[in-house]
């Protein structure tokens, strides 16, 4: 029998693969005058993705857009997997997985709508935003009390941290 108690999940978990709109965004897309798309990242995010990143956590993007925000955001992050415009994200999954030389039950797959759902149903944890579709949330091992683009991301990172016994100070002193 698989296991389903979250923490038992969390123990096991070595990498960590997004959605990003809805997930580190707010879902919002803005356009500028010149047709330019603009995107909303959340600092607390972004700080759980560093932290991650300097606890050894491997990282992935795997987004259905094709926006060069997605690059920018995985440079500054340092985030080397990433797949875009992304039809099949269970197989984006499964391609990370290799890549990274990791288990599907060693990965976090976290999303919110329901484009996400095969690539959840592959991972061997899922997570959603608190304001993820209903379909995603009733899938989810993992439901934060933060929304898309507000801090999500960094709940999820702050407990795998947690679940590993790693202080998120000591963490940060790391190169």
């Amino acid at each position: 029998m698989a296991e389903t108690d979250p923490a038992s999940l969390l123990r096991r978990i070595r990498a960590l693969a997004m959605d990003v709109d809805g997930v580190l965004t707010d879902g919002g897309l803005w356009w500028g005058p010149n047709g330019e798309e603009w995107k909303r990242f959340c600092f607390a995010d972004i700080m759980g993705v560093s932290l991650a990143r300097r606890a050894g956590l491997i990282m992935a993007l795997i987004s259905g857009e094709d926006s060069p925000l997605v690059d920018r955001y995985a440079s500054k992050m340092h985030i080397a997997f990433v797949a875009k415009s992304c039809r099949d994200k269970a197989g984006a999954l499964k391609e990370f997985a290799t890549s990274a030389r990791v288990e599907l039950a060693e990965i976090c797959y976290m999303g919110d709508d329901i484009n996400d759902l095969a690539a959840m149903e592959l991972a061997g944890l899922s997570a959603a935003p608190s304001n993820a579709s209903r379909e995603v949330l009733d899938q989810a091992h993992m439901v934060t009390q933060s929304p898309g683009g507000n801090g999500a991301v960094r709940e999820v990172i702050d407990a795998l941290l947690a679940a590993k016994d790693l202080n998120t100070r000591e963490v940060l002193a790391r190169p």
